[in-house]
């Protein structure tokens, strides 16, 4: 069994084949939140809800932008014996004390849902006159969040000059940070285990039984920018006898996961990924289409990596990128006019390593056909090719040589015999060695 890990909320996150993890720098606890500011300043706080605050006016010509120096955010835990710990956002900032400013204020915007707190420090005008010129530092810690929120932080000046202001974006921790998943109660409440299993194609999931807690929600998801659904969330009742949900999944890919929360409004969402490091299936997403001769991919998962068309000598063989044919494999890739030609591959290389998949290898995407007998005519051989719909085909004898990239010395050009249904071709025989396979195939243009 695993534990599942948490969701960070709807955080943006660039999204390869490897999925990073949140570091453990030990986060302070306070016995009481609260403003401080320097030492020699007298300073009032208030927390602040008028909206007109958020219009600007000119700053005078003496203020500069740079009187605010600084803005510095930080995650602080509160912590009540029976209750567990909630976070509380630290904000740390300075400005230079000007005669026209009375103070600072600070606002914090939730992403999520856009609510706003902001708390603002004013210097009474004695102390303000006295001390222009001087350096305030304020400590605003009474910022209520929680896990994995992102917000939008805004320092300005009182009054609000236009103009004169610092922002900054946070991501709180989330429950994979230590102090956070041992200490917040949401982090450790809601985990779920579960269990992979790979010859019935479904995950075992069991619940958590936590007495008088909601009812509980699981799914499947495909994880990119958001985790998309696979399927319909199973909702597990309190009083339902088994805890244990069977989620069947088709593809075991990186970026499949397990999402599971209580039914209660902005819940925070515990989320597993069983397959992360398994990428075998990503590439042989690999589609031909005869009409159009298009050789295409996509992968089902977030991929940072390219991908090229490659040229294998034969079986286990290096292979050789085609110059121009690079392509960054962040979505759909094709290549247009592609012959099933069973050497030519397509590589994938990411930071984990490389991969080759040769999807005509097998003959199984064959588009067109050709023979090459004996003519009528004495010493010539005679080309004909079998397509499924219309299409043009050059043909040159040649001789192979023994180099790389496969090369051939021009010889006898063909000549076209008329009237046919199907394009065929003959070439005069004397003086040339009959051409193996692979000179035939080399000799196509």
């Amino acid at each position: 069994m695993h534990a599942g890990r948490m969701l960070a909320g709807r955080a943006v996150v660039l999204l390869s084949l490897a999925w990073s993890t949140h570091g453990s720098l030990a986060i302070p606890k306070i016995a009481e939140c609260g403003l401080s500011c320097s030492q020699g300043f007298a300073c009032k706080s208030r927390v602040n809800r008028n909206i007109f605050n958020s219009f600007c006016r000119p700053p005078p010509s003496s203020v500069p932008p740079s009187v605010l120096e600084a803005l510095t955010l930080s995650t602080a835990m509160k912590c009540a014996p029976r209750d567990g710990c909630s976070l509380l956002l630290r904000v740390q900032a300075s400005l230079v004390l000007h005669e026209s400013l009375r103070g600072l204020e600070a606002c914090s915007v939730n992403l999520d849902t856009q609510e706003t707190q902001c708390q603002s420090v004013r210097v009474s005008r004695a102390s303000g006159r006295r001390q222009v010129g001087w350096q305030l530092q304020v400590h605003f810690d009474c910022f209520e969040v929680t896990v994995a929120q992102s917000l939008y932080v805004t320092l300005r000046t009182v009054p609000h000059f236009c103009g004169v202001q610092l922002d900054q974006q946070y991501h709180v921790e989330d429950c994979r940070h230590e102090d956070v998943g041992r200490n917040v109660p949401v982090c450790f409440a809601g985990k779920f285990s579960y269990w992979a299993d790979r010859s019935r194609k479904v995950i075992l999931v069991q619940v958590p039984e936590v007495p008088g807690a909601p009812d509980y929600y699981v799914r499947l998801c495909l994880k990119w920018f958001t985790c998309n659904d696979v399927g319909v969330p199973v909702r597990v009742t309190g009083n339902r006898m088994s805890r244990t949900v069977s989620l069947p999944y088709s593809q075991e890919l990186p970026c499949l996961c397990l999402e599971g929360w209580f039914a209660t409004p902005d819940a925070v969402r515990m989320q597993a990924c069983p397959f992360e490091d398994e990428t075998e299936a990503l590439w042989d997403a690999i589609r031909y289409h005869p009409g159009d001769r298009a050789l295409s991919w996509e992968p089902a998962c977030p991929v940072s990596g390219h991908v090229s068309l490659c040229w294998r000598p034969g079986p286990g063989a290096l292979c050789h990128n085609l110059e121009h044919s690079g392509r960054p494999a962040h979505g759909r890739v094709q290549y247009p006019l592609v012959d099933t030609q069973p050497r030519l591959c397509l590589k994938f290389s990411t930071s984990r390593g490389s991969w080759v998949r040769c999807p005509f290898q097998e003959g199984h995407f064959q588009a067109w056909k050709m023979t090459v007998q004996p003519a009528a005519s004495r010493g010539h051989l005679r080309v004909t090719f079998f397509s499924p719909s219309a299409a043009h085909f050059q043909v040159h004898l040649c001789h192979q040589r023994k180099t790389w990239p496969p090369a051939c010395r021009p010889g006898p050009r063909a000549t076209t015999l008329a009237p046919a249904s199907w394009p065929l071709w003959t070439f005069p025989r004397k003086r040339l060695v009959s051409p193996t396979p692979a000179s035939r195939a080399g000799g196509l243009t």
